[in-house]
């Protein structure tokens, strides 16, 4: 499998893996039958559960892109050394902003989105 696609494959898990901090906090602070139920009246999390929550909903803004520029990459066959390395640092770059987010540190935060946006562009370049 290609680098560009082995990246894919562990952003895809990474998105997975961040839907569940949230959730987590959720437990926690609610119990599991709130966390299980309609939730049907508001509530509010701790805050590292908040910036689990929107950390992993920047993932799914960013990750339908990458997706797109991954497979026309592949399908127009402009694969190579830049691909490769763009989708990587896409990948260190979401993994480090998801931590960064999550833990608090600001600013570094923005810093490791515009690393996975540096990647992104990378494999646009290659494209058109």
């Amino acid at each position: 499998m290609s680098t560009e696609l082995t990246m894919l494959a562990l952003s895809a898990g990474l998105a997975f893996i961040l839907a569940f901090p949230p959730v987590i906090s959720l437990i926690v602070t609610k119990g599991l039958v709130f966390a299980a139920g309609n939730r049907n009246e508001s509530y509010s999390l701790p805050v590292w559960g908040e910036r689990a929550g929107r950390a992993y909903r920047n993932m799914l803004d960013n990750f339908p892109v990458f997706v797109a520029l991954v497979v026309a990459a592949q399908l127009s066959g402009a694969t190579n050394e830049t691909t490769a390395l763009g989708a990587t640092v896409f990948f260190w770059g979401r993994l480090a902003h998801a931590v960064i987010y999550i833990a608090g540190i600001q600013y570094l935060r923005t810093v490791a989105f515009g690393v996975s946006l540096v990647g992104m562009v990378m494999i646009a370049s290659q494209i058109v």
